[in-house]
């Protein structure tokens, strides 16, 4: 007690309890167990010190009952004992929780989502083969695709959050990132609730490449612009400014950001700012100042953190109540070159009447991918599960299966290319899954299956994937 109050034990000789702890900590937190201690009970308190200076200090408070040699009770003993990093372990062993419940949430949704969301991916992309850029129905079937894929994004974003880890990065410039987040619908709906926000759009047309994910990017972006939009509930501006930057020395702020070369994306708002600990805590998972189910879930800064970490990068944070916030993020720069944008309009690898098999336990995804692999021409037979495809290869010769990997309730997609090898080894497959890149994909690919295609997929990657597979040695 003495430490944590900074007090010299010669100055309390005399003091009463209540004004050792002050009068209202004592009114609150041990009067009504002082009453119970002087009939006899052990009581224990967790509380939190009565003082400005010590928020994050835990403690524990023990009142024990003495008795004179006559048996009465005479008084009662306090022990305070600070258990600051006990409830931190507790905290932290709480929020792992959480993120493994959200973990096998999302694990269990993934498959069955990305299957549904198939139809909101394949379809209009399939409309789009052979349409011309001004083709009226080009870019409402344009905007339908980006939605579906969107919505598959957010599935991914939480197994990312429970499990870490962004897959594969591309080359991308940060500019073409923002440029198609504040084109999107997702933004647009933003502005409309957004009465008052002026943005404010700086762009470095010199801006150097990143390597990242652009879903996790996007994700990043959407999330700080909402938080910036809703610390502003009475208007206000948010600037959004690129730009490249040396640090020649290590920039030492909310963490620290080593030498080298960067390119940043800053994001400053004037909105209501926040205090040192909502500062502290603002990245915690399940932290949020807003009211639950209204505006926030507590997940959206943990997420930006999360793909931060993921895209080794590094977050900068400056605010101050009552004048707004400002987040800086500092990307590594590379020297990889952008890919050249897949163009919708390009033919895909066709086929050439070869037999495919599409192994799948969702009869919405048989249908999408039997009138892809048709319209691409292809010859297509489907299977509902696995015991029926591993009976089917046994009949027929199939130049190529394309197979789900996760079929409850019988044989999935691993035990079933086993089962294939055994009788055609070598047997050429793609795989396509709409929960992630496991390590069920692979074994499987150890034991002779092709390339791992996510859903929901698109009419060019499965084309490529079985063309890639097909003239494969």
């Amino acid at each position: 007690y003495l430490r944590t109050f900074g007090i010299i034990e010669k100055d309390i000789g005399g003091v009463s309890v209540q004004e050792l702890f002050g009068e209202a900590f004592f009114t609150r937190e041990l009067q009504e167990s002082v009453i119970s201690c002087l009939q006899g009970q052990v009581v224990h308190v967790q509380t939190k010190p009565n003082n400005g200076k010590n928020e994050h200090v835990n403690w524990n408070i023990t009142l024990s009952p003495y008795t004179s040699y006559g048996g009465e009770i005479s008084g009662y003993v306090i022990d305070i004992r600070d258990v600051t990093q006990e409830v931190e372990l507790q905290n932290r062993l709480k929020n792992a929780q959480k993120m493994e419940a959200i973990g096998m949430l999302a694990g269990g949704v993934a498959h069955d989502l990305n299957n549904i969301l198939s139809g909101l991916v394949s379809y209009p992309d399939m409309l789009l083969v052979n349409r011309q850029t001004d083709d009226p129905m080009t870019q409402p079937l344009q905007t339908i695709k980006k939605s579906g894929e969107r919505a598959a994004a957010i599935v991914q974003d939480l197994l990312t959050l429970a499990r870490g880890g962004i897959g594969s990065t591309a080359p991308l410039n940060l500019n073409d990132i923002i440029g198609e987040y504040l084109d999107s619908p997702e933004h647009r709906e933003i502005i409309r609730e957004a009465e008052g926000v002026i943005f404010s759009v700086k762009l470095d047309e010199t801006l150097g490449n990143v390597r990242g994910s652009a879903a996790h990017l996007t994700k990043i972006l959407m999330n700080l612009i909402t938080n910036a939009v809703e610390a502003m509930p009475g208007g206000g501006r948010l600037t959004v400014t690129t730009e490249n930057r040396h640090l020649k020395k290590q920039l030492i702020g909310y963490e620290v950001v080593p030498p080298g070369d960067y390119v940043v994306i800053r994001l400053s708002d004037t909105g209501v700012g926040m205090s040192p600990v909502e500062l502290g805590r603002i990245f915690e998972p399940f932290y949020t100042s807003k009211v639950m189910g209204r505006s926030g879930t507590g997940l959206g800064m943990a997420v930006v953190w999360g793909a931060i970490r993921d895209h080794n990068a590094y977050i900068d944070v400056t605010s101050e109540l009552g004048k707004g916030t400002s987040f800086s993020l500092y990307f590594k720069v590379t020297k990889d070159r952008l890919p050249k944008s897949e163009d919708t309009t390009a033919d895909n690898p066709k086929g050439n009447g070869q037999k495919i098999l599409v192994v799948d336990d969702m009869e919405e995804q048989r249908a999408v991918a039997s009138e892809i692999l048709e319209l691409l021409g292809y010859s297509v037979d489907v299977a509902p599960s696995g015991e029926e495809a591993v009976a089917m290869c046994q009949q027929t010769e199939y130049a190529l299966i394309v197979l789900d990997m996760i079929m409850p309730g019988g044989m999935d997609g691993l035990a079933t290319y086993e089962k294939i090898s055994t009788f055609k080894p070598g047997q050429k497959a793609v795989i396509a899954s709409g929960f992630s890149d496991t390590s069920s994909v692979r074994k499987a690919q150890n034991l002779g299956a092709g390339p791992y295609i996510k859903k929901p997929y698109s009419v060019n990657s499965l084309a490529k994937a079985i063309s890639e597979e097909l003239h494969s040695a």
